[in-house]
C-alpha cells in the first residue's frame, strides 16, 4: 500500500540488530537516544544523581568514562541502580574495559585501535562475550592513527570510513559482531559525507554524532543539521546530542529532532510561534512556562500556542489542544481540532495545563488517542 503523504515517509537503512542490555539497536528497533554522564565517575551518589535525571526526560542509554581504576571499583553500584543499559567509555586502558565489563555494563565503547595489541583486543573481546556485553567502535576525527592521516594528508571520509573499517576487522578476527560504530567529527560535512559512505560498507547499526558541537544553542543547530539530515536519508540506528551543557539537555534536544522527524513520539510536541505585535498574550513566556510545567508528561500528544488569529486556528486544526490569542483577554481554546470554548488571561496557563494532563490522562487509560488530523484526512 502506498503512503498517502509520500513527502512524510523516512525509509530507513537496514541494519542489523544487536542488543544493548535490554535495549535493540538497529534493525527495525525505534532510534534510541544517548547521552554521557559528566560527573566524576569516582563519585558514585553524583553519578548516580545524573543518571536518574537523564532518565526521567527519556534517555534510553547512558555512557559513563571509566578513565581510572577509581572509577570502575564501584562501577557495579551504578550499573545496578540505573534503569537503562550502561555504556562504559574506555580509551587506552583495556583493563578498565575488562573491569567494566565484569560490574555490569551493556556496551563497552572503545577505539580498538588505541586498546593496544591484538592481545588485549582478544581479551576485551573475551569479556565482552562473558557478560554479555556489546562494542561501539568509536572514531574520531581528531584522534585518526597516524599512518591515515600520513595517507589522507587530514582527516577526510575515506580516512574515517578505512578507520572504522580496521576496527571492524579487528572484532571480527576474534569472531565478535555485537558491534555498533560511529564515525564522527566536529565538522559537519565531513561526519555526514563520512557516515553516508560507511553506511553503504557496513550493515551494523550506526551511532550518529557530531562531536563536539559546541553549546546548547550553537551545538543544537549543528547536530541538527549533521544528525536530521542522516536521519532523513534513513540512516542512524541511535544517536548522541554532544553539547557543552548539561546531559539532560542532549536527550531532549535528541528527542526533538526524531519528533520533528516523526521517528519517534515522547511527550508534548509544541507548535508555537515567534509572536509580534498582534500577540493577544505574552507567547513567549507562555511557552517558556508550559514547557517547563508538562515536562512531566511522557504521553506523545500535541499542544499549539499562537498568538492572533492569522495562524492560530490553522494551526490548532493539527493538534490535540490548541491556544489561539483574542482580543480582550479572551483566547479560543481548540480540542481535537475544534473550536471549543473561550479561556480568559488569568485563568489561561493552569486551564491548559490541567487539559493536557487530563487528555494524556485518557490516552494512557486507553479511553482517547491522540488526535491525528492526517488520518482524519486520509478517511
Amino acid at each position: 500500500m502506498s503512503s498517502v503523504r509520500p513527502w512524510r515517509d523516512i525509509e530507513r537503512r537496514k541494519s542489523r540488530q544487536i542488543m544493548v542490555g535490554n535495549v535493540p539497536v538497529g534493525g527495525d528497533a525505534p532510534i534510541t537516544v544517548q547521552t554521557m554522564t559528566n560527573t566524576p565517575t569516582e563519585d558514585v551518589a553524583a553519578t548516580i544523581d545524573q543518571i536518574r535525571r537523564c532518565e526521567e526526560v527519556g534517555a534510553d542509554i547512558i555512557r559513563v568514562s571509566c578513565p581510572t581504576e577509581e572509577s570502575t571499583a564501584n562501577f557495579d553500584q551504578i550499573t545496578r541502580a540505573a534503569n537503562v543499559p550502561i555504556v562504559a567509555d574506555i580509551h587506552f586502558h583495556y583493563k578498565r574495559a575488562l573491569e567494566a565489563a565484569d560490574k555490569g555494563a551493556a556496551c563497552l565503547r572503545i577505539n580498538p585501535g588505541n586498546i593496544g595489541s591484538s592481545d588485549r583486543v582478544a581479551e576485551v573481546v573475551r569479556a565482552a562475550k562473558a557478560n554479555g556485553c556489546a562494542i561501539r567502535i568509536g572514531v574520531n576525527a581528531g584522534s585518526l592513527e597516524k599512518d591515515l592521516l600520513e595517507k589522507y594528508g587530514e582527516p577526510c571520509p575515506e580516512a574515517l570510513i578505512e578507520s572504522a573499517l580496521d576496527h571492524i576487522k579487528l572484532l571480527q578476527d576474534h569472531d565478535f559482531h555485537e558491534y555498533k560504530v560511529a564515525v564522527k567529527a566536529s565538522d559537519v560535512f565531513l561526519a555526514v559525507a563520512a557516515y553516508h559512505g560507511l553506511a553503504e560498507a557496513v550493515d551494523c547499526p550506526l551511532h550518529l554524532g557530531i562531536t563536539e558541537a559546541g553549546g546548547l544553542i550553537g551545538g543544537t543547530v549543528k547536530s541538527s543539521i549533521g544528525i536530521g539530515s542522516l536521519l532523513w536519508a534513513g540512516i542512524g540506528d541511535t544517536i548522541r546530542v554532544s553539547l557543552s551543557a548539561e546531559p539532560e539537555q542532549e536527550v531532549k534536544v535528541g528527542f526533538e529532532m526524531l519528533k520533528a522527524l516523526g521517528l519517534r513520539t515522547r511527550g508534548v510536541r509544541v507548535v508555537s510561534c515567534p509572536s509580534c505585535s498582534r500577540q493577544g498574550f505574552d507567547v513567549i513566556r507562555t511557552v517558556e512556562a508550559l514547557e517547563k510545567r508538562l515536562e512531566h508528561i511522557k504521553t506523545p500528544m500535541s499542544l499549539s500556542v499562537l498568538g492572533c488569529v492569522v495562524n492560530g486556528p490553522g494551526e490548532a486544526r493539527e493538534t490535540d489542544i490548541g491556544l489561539t490569542g483574542g482580543g480582550n483577554g479572551k483566547h479560543m481554546v481548540y480540542l481535537s481540532g475544534v473550536k471549543d470554548h473561550h479561556i480568559e488571561n488569568e485563568d489561561m496557563l493552569d486551564h491548559i495545563v490541567r487539559l493536557v494532563e487530563e487528555k494524556a490522562a485518557a490516552i494512557d487509560a486507553g479511553n482517547a488517542t491522540a488526535f491525528d488530523p492526517h488520518a482524519v484526512a486520509a478517511e
